[in-house]
């Protein structure tokens, strides 16, 4: 029939949506910490993976590797503890361990969305300046002709490293330990970087949010390897 609506295009449209509010139920479900987090600076083209470009990401589920990793909440006598115990004030549904739950998803999302040059999910999840440098890369790898295939194998460890609360924004610094797969190949196929080989990787993730504000989602705005 013409003049019909593409079906399955909107059924993509809605379980898009579903996971980024999803997301948000999770992760920012008013469960703050923070600190007025100044992002590290960032060249332009920044590739937040670190050397690997994009295409296609796989991983293995949310769930089964939640059950494997290791949380790791700062103790309550420490700077980061009495930070977090300041947001929890602030914020009556904040909650550690639901926090890292949540910041899990996150770190799965941007890693797939990334290699997949996803741009609407990355737009939903980074703060604008974050978003720009992701954005860069993806650009630069889309014109060499070049894909990533990305497979999060393992999430070992996801600790809190740092918190802070000034006023009501507040940020969260993570620390992610990941059993990772990245291969870049070129227009032809031939691989650019990256192998087949499992690699354990260190990431360290500021995520940060206004809890002042209506919006409930954290938003990442920096990233570096450890």
């Amino acid at each position: 029939m013409t003049g019909g609506f593409p079906v399955d295009l909107i059924l993509f449209a809605m379980i898009a949506a579903f996971l980024v509010l999803r997301l948000r139920s999770v992760l920012g479900k008013r469960t703050g910490f923070e600190r007025p987090v100044q992002p590290e600076a960032r060249a332009a083209g920044y590739d937040p993976r670190g050397g690997t470009i994009e295409g296609v990401a796989e991983e293995v589920p949310a769930s089964a590797a939640a059950a494997r990793s290791r949380r790791v909440i700062p103790d309550p006598r420490t700077p980061p503890g009495q930070a977090l115990a300041r947001i929890a004030e602030l914020d009556r549904g904040f909650e550690p361990n639901r926090f890292l739950d949540g910041a899990e998803s996150a770190f799965r999302m941007i890693v797939a969305a990334f290699a997949a040059g996803d741009r609407q999910t990355l737009r939903s999840l980074l703060s604008d300046d974050t978003y720009a440098g992701f954005e860069q890369a993806i650009t630069a790898r889309e014109n060499a002709g070049e894909a990533q295939r990305t497979e999060l194998r393992a999430v070992h460890e996801l600790g809190i490293e740092a918190a802070d609360l000034r006023g009501s924004v507040a940020d969260v610094t993570l620390r992610f330990v990941t059993d990772q797969i990245n291969l870049t190949t070129g227009r032809n196929g031939e691989v650019v970087t990256g192998s087949d080989a499992v690699t354990e990787l260190t990431d360290v993730w500021i995520f940060q949010r206004d809890l002042s504000q209506a919006d409930p989602t954290w938003k990442l705005v920096a990233t570096r390897s450890a």
